[in-house]
């Protein structure tokens, strides 16, 4: 049995505006300024402190940690619950549903909290492909450190792995683990394709179930 596992949001779904509406709600509350969409997919990546961080550098006219922490509880407390603005990519569920029916093993490692990662596969009903799921804080480590990646292969219990991702981080994390890498080019990285190292690059999911079934 061979192994596909994913990344979440800018992959599988088109996720910042819930992500951007969650922020927006933070920084109200703090009297600050709104997010435009294209900051808040830019801020996507590294988890939701990470999020935060960057949100807070862009927001506060100083750093303050305290404040910072606060807007991450704050934005954690709203973040489990923001799925109804995020839609699955074209084409995405029918991939998974064709690799599924192929036998394919599928497994998820999202640096996204596993908390909202679960409630958001839910509300999608993509909870159904995943009998393996690593959020971002699963581990003591997240991408683009291997383990995550690392811990859900074991988890399958399947061979001949293949991560499929959009960023940079994705990358690294499959570079890292020395797993081949396909690079979804509709999602959420600020670099060229060409600057990614990837075994493949597909802008429609139909194109990445042809590559990994031949």
């Amino acid at each position: 049995m061979r192994a596909a596992l994913f990344d979440l949001d800018g992959t599988l779904v088109h996720s910042a505006p819930d992500i951007q509406a969650a922020a927006n709600s933070v920084l109200a509350a703090e009297g600050l300024a709104p997010l435009s969409l294209a900051e808040a997919t830019s801020f996507i990546g590294g988890g939701a402190a990470i999020f935060v961080e960057r949100m807070a550098a862009a927001r506060l006219p100083a750093a303050d940690p305290a404040r910072t922490r606060a807007m991450l509880a704050a934005f954690l407390d709203i973040y489990e619950g923001a799925v109804g603005r995020t839609q699955p990519y074209p084409g995405a569920v029918a991939a998974l549903e064709a690799l599924s029916r192929s036998g394919w093993a599928l497994g998820l490692v999202t640096n996204k909290p596993e908390g909202p990662a679960r409630a958001l596969l839910t509300h999608l009903d993509l909870m159904r492909f995943f009998p393996v799921i690593v959020g971002g804080d699963s581990l003591p480590q997240r991408k683009p450190d291997p383990a995550p990646l690392r811990h859900a292969i074991a988890s399958l219990g399947a061979g001949a792995p293949v991560f499929v991702g959009d960023s940079e981080i994705d990358a690294a994390t499959a570079q890292a683990a020395g797993v081949p890498f396909a690079l979804f080019t509709e999602g959420y990285r600020h670099s060229p394709p060409e600057a990614l190292p990837h075994a493949f690059a597909f802008s429609e999911f139909s194109a990445l179930t042809g590559w990994l079934t031949r």
